[in-house]
């Protein structure tokens, strides 16, 4: 029994050994880019790299924040914040309700339109670009937020998920509420919604990080630099030609994107992992 105890001691400690040295690998180039952000170009340039952050943080996420290339750090940040707010929740709420409809309701064709819905799949943004670019641009829609929003704001991922998990919820409950006198509205409000919150959650992030991540999309319809989202701006500040990139701002502007997703990772961690994992709602 002793023998067992110390192996599983032993296994623990090569465990969390393994974890740290992942996590290592991982944060190491994340902590090097805080450390350029933090310097001089100068001291960049000079090899060896500086492994210690420098004295001119403030200075650099200062410039970073209000000059940028074309726009403000933070016009960026705010533009790409509701670009993906507004993907997630429209994803979501629209995937939540076509669930609901196709599974608790019975109208001609419920599964034919279904599975049309899932063959949209096969059709991401970039292979319908043009026609999508056409319909956008005739509503007037470009250099807006609802032009970067709409486009995008379907989901057949979150339809399928939503609509596997609404199979999985007893009858009974449906019977319940009926004899109890709710209706559709009052059933689907109090009793699927609750019961549905660890998915939302867990899709939430994934779709935040998403809408977040987009670069395609934005580029072609924004043409005001107002209207530029983060990722859009990290790619405008790499050189082109002979001109010398500011390195340290540019690293500050990174580490400022990853904050975003990273904080609804954090915040949501522990709803995210419950709804991917958890079997019995």
């Amino acid at each position: 029994m002793s023998g067992m105890v110390e192996k599983r001691g032993l296994g623990t400690w090569l465990t969390h050994i393994g974890l740290l040295i992942g996590i290592a690998i991982i944060c190491f180039p994340i902590y090097m880019a805080f450390v350029a952000s933090t310097v001089t170009q100068p001291e960049i340039a000079r090899p060896p790299m500086p492994l210690l952050p420098g004295s001119h943080f403030i200075e650099n996420y200062t410039a970073a924040l209000t000059q940028g290339i074309n726009a403000p750090v933070w016009q960026m940040l705010l533009n790409s914040s509701i670009m993906a707010m507004g993907i997630a929740v429209g994803k979501i709420v629209i995937s939540i309700i076509s669930a609901y409809a196709i599974v608790y309701f019975r109208f001609p064709f419920r599964m034919m339109f279904f599975w049309l819905i899932f063959l949209t799949l096969m059709l991401p943004v970039e292979v319908r670009i043009v026609p999508t670019y056409e319909v956008v641009a005739g509503f007037g829609m470009l250099n807006s937020y609802t032009g970067l929003i709409l486009p995008l704001v379907a989901s057949a991922t979150a339809t399928f998920l939503f609509r596997q998990f609404f199979l999985t919820v007893p009858d009974e409950l449906a019977e319940a509420a009926r004899v109890d006198g709710a209706g559709p509205i009052r059933f689907f409000l109090d009793i699927l919604l609750p019961m549905s919150r660890t998915n939302i959650a867990a899709l939430f992030v994934i779709l935040f990080i998403y809408g977040w991540n987009q670069y395609l999309w934005p580029l072609l319809i924004t043409t005001k630099p107002e209207m530029n989202t983060i990722v859009m701006g990290i790619k405008q500040m790499f050189p082109s030609g002979d001109d010398i990139a500011d390195w340290p701002v540019i690293m500050a502007t990174t580490l400022m994107a990853m904050l975003p997703p990273v904080a609804v990772v954090v915040f949501m961690q522990r709803l995210f992992v419950k709804g991917l994992v958890e079997s019995e709602k």
